[in-house]
C-alpha cells in the first residue's frame, strides 16, 4: 500500500479499465504539463475530451475543447484534474451531477482536497489525489 492509499493493483484497475478520460485544465501550450499529459494519454489509445471554458469550442491535440464537464455529449470514465487543489470541490460537484457519473475523480500532482474527495467518494466514486497517469502507467508497466 503506498502512501496515499492505494494499491499498485488500484492504480492499474483504474488505468487499464478507464477508456474515456475529461481532462480539466487542458492548456493549448506545449508546455503546460496538462497539454504533455493529454498527448501522453492519446498516445496510449485513450479517449481524452479536454475541459477549458477558455478554449470552448476550439481544438487541441485534435480533440474539440468543451467549456464544462456538462458539455461533453458522452460519457466519461474519469475525470482528470489539472487544477488548484481549492477548486476540485466544483469540478466533483459538476462529475456528479453528470448521468452517468465518471467513475474515477483523479487529482494530479499537487491537487488534493480531502473535503472534494470525501464527496466524490460518498457519491460512489474512486478518487486518486496528488498523481499523475502519465508518470504511473509507465511506472506500473503499462
Amino acid at each position: 500500500m503506498s502512501i496515499d492509499g492505494h494499491s499498485n493493483e488500484t492504480i492499474r484497475d483504474i488505468l487499464t479499465s478507464v477508456k474515456v478520460i475529461a481532462l480539466v485544465g487542458a492548456s493549448p501550450n506545449p508546455e503546460r504539463p496538462s497539454h504533455r499529459v493529454m498527448q501522453f494519454l492519446l498516445s496510449r489509445g485513450y479517449r481524452v475530451l479536454p475541459v477549458n471554458p477558455g478554449q470552448a469550442g476550439k481544438t487541441l491535440l485534435g480533440q474539440t475543447v468543451y467549456g464544462r464537464l456538462s458539455d461533453i455529449p458522452e460519457p466519461v470514465d474519469m475525470v482528470d484534474v489539472f487544477r488548484a487543489a481549492d477548486a476540485l470541490p466544483e469540478v466533483v460537484a459538476e462529475a456528479i451531477a453528470l448521468d452517468p457519473k465518471p467513475r474515477v475523480i483523479w487529482g494530479q500532482l499537487g491537487v488534493v482536497n480531502e473535503m472534494a474527495a470525501d464527496t466524490a467518494r460518498a457519491a460512489g466514486l474512486q478518487v486518486v489525489m496528488d498523481r499523475c497517469p502519465a508518470i504511473e502507467i509507465p511506472r506500473l508497466g503499462l
